[in-house]
């Protein structure tokens, strides 16, 4: 049943994750094969955290035709994490921003998360942003940043995550600003991926698995059963993250 439709996975993480996560961990060569398991054709990466970038440079430059690398940034680190995002943008072709509100101890529209999106903007790449645990990912925080800066695409990762008030929050944001994106990975309720398909619109809901933490098959089934047909399985599954980052 998986092997009917290629996929490219709008987020997933290499590296092991430790302290609160306990033994969660994977490296790239792991992270392929699971890709070639369930035709996963190209993966959007970030690591761990916002300090181990290099590993996903790694990844990228011993599988360049599989992975798509996003360089992790604390924005409370101010000029040093910009430069840092400039250099693995222009100088090692990473293809966007990752940014986690939550674990970095800041709102997501807090004045600190501008300057990255003015870099994102700049070179052309889209933003992508946890979200769905308050106070600091929510998805009107998102949206208010995203309003600031209309002509940066952000990806909000997990659309809400497990909460059905933020889930509804994450579709009225991106119903409300069209350069919000919804990624659906963590998100529990498989119909709320057709709704947004339905509603938001057909070229801004993206299949994820968010490695290590989500098994593929859980995530599959969830895009399967959510209702759409096979032109909205094929756009949710690959076409849609595809166009995003200029696969397509």
């Amino acid at each position: 049943m998986f092997s009917k439709h290629k996929k490219f996975d709008a987020h997933s993480h290499i590296g092991d994750f430790g302290g609160w996560a306990g033994s969660f961990a994977i490296d790239k060569d792991q992270l392929v094969r699971d890709m070639d398991s369930y035709q996963v054709e190209k993966t959007i990466l970030c690591a761990a955290d916002a300090p181990r970038n290099q590993e996903v440079l790694e990844a990228y430059e011993a599988y360049p035709d599989r992975l798509i690398p996003l360089v992790f940034v604390n924005p409370a680190q101010g000029e040093a994490a910009l430069e840092e995002a400039r250099y693995y943008l222009k100088e090692k072709n990473f293809k966007g921003i990752k940014m986690h509100p939550l674990m970095h101890a800041y709102v997501a529209d807090s004045p600190i998360a501008d300057p990255f999106l003015d870099l994102a903007e700049e070179v052309g790449v889209p933003v992508f942003i946890h979200s769905g645990h308050p106070p600091y990912s929510l998805p009107w925080s998102i949206a208010l940043l995203a309003q600031r800066h209309p002509r940066v695409k952000v990806v909000m990762i997990h659309m809400g995550h497990g909460h059905g008030m933020y889930v509804e929050a994450a579709l009225d944001m991106a119903q409300r600003f069209d350069n919000i994106y919804l990624e659906m990975s963590g998100m529990p309720m498989s119909v709320k991926i057709r709704e947004a398909y339905e509603k938001v619109g057909r070229d801004r809901i993206m299949f994820g698995i968010d490695a290590p933490f989500h098994h593929p098959t859980v995530e599959i089934q969830k895009v399967l059963t959510s209702g759409l047909d096979e032109e909205g399985l094929e756009d949710v599954f690959y076409n849609n993250a595809a166009k995003l980052m200029g696969y397509k």
